[in-house]
């Protein structure tokens, strides 16, 4: 049965998936991009950006594991890219190249319509522009029988959660403070929802929380 789940979803001690002040240059706010200091280093990591090396251990761990059985994407306008309001053109595709990460459907929430993407490496860019539950149940029917991961940002996750869609989360509590930025979790309540904490592993550059529904 298809699940819906966010994985390697990194969070700092405070709650905040990105930090204050995003801008194009800046994606993550600042000190954002510090909560993926455990993710980058990765085996999993380096070897879908194209690179052999990495490390092992638990951080890797973790990471292999939201990968596995996952048949399409959701994530939001946001983390496709920093353009806002109506297309100008289609020259952009995306932060990552030809050759996306994905390998398989991804649908982008927006409220501008846009012709899918083809693009190298199996991944097709779909824009979905009628919302969380069209775009899952779309999404639900790309993946073919696998899992459904949703990539963020923290505004979409928020979305998806607040309906009590999501079946599985995986954070990665990072060990640093933000003050500010993007709550994950702020005005929901999760134990309402039906999330319990089912899996919790520290190791030195983070903590992994496994939620549950």
């Amino acid at each position: 049965m298809t699940k819906l789940r966010v994985g390697n979803f990194s969070l700092s001690l405070d709650g905040y998936g990105a930090g204050p002040d995003q801008s194009p240059d800046n994606p993550l706010g600042v000190g954002g991009e510090a909560l993926h200091d455990w993710f980058i280093p990765t085996r999993t990591f380096q070897r879908v950006h194209g690179k052999k090396d990495g490390t092992a251990g638990v951080d890797d761990e973790f990471a292999a594991r939201a990968h596995r059985n996952v048949g399409a994407w959701i994530m939001g306008r946001n983390m496709f890219g920093p353009i806002r309001g109506s297309w100008p053109d289609e020259n952009w595709k995306g932060w990552w190249g030809d050759n996306p990460p994905f390998h398989c459907p991804v649908f982008v929430l927006t409220h501008h319509e846009r012709a899918p993407i083809t693009m190298e490496g199996g991944t097709t860019f779909h824009f979905v522009t009628d919302g969380i539950e069209a775009a899952l149940e779309r999404t639900v029917q790309a993946a073919n029988g696998k899992d459904v991961l949703i990539g963020g940002g923290v505004a979409t996750v928020r979305q998806y959660l607040r309906a009590g869609l999501i079946d599985e989360m995986h954070l990665a509590i990072s060990p640093l403070l933000l003050g500010s930025g993007e709550h994950l979790f702020a005005d929901i309540d999760t134990t309402s929802l039906g999330y319990r904490c089912t899996d919790h592993v520290p190791t030195h550059n983070a903590t992994h929380v496994v939620l549950t529904k």
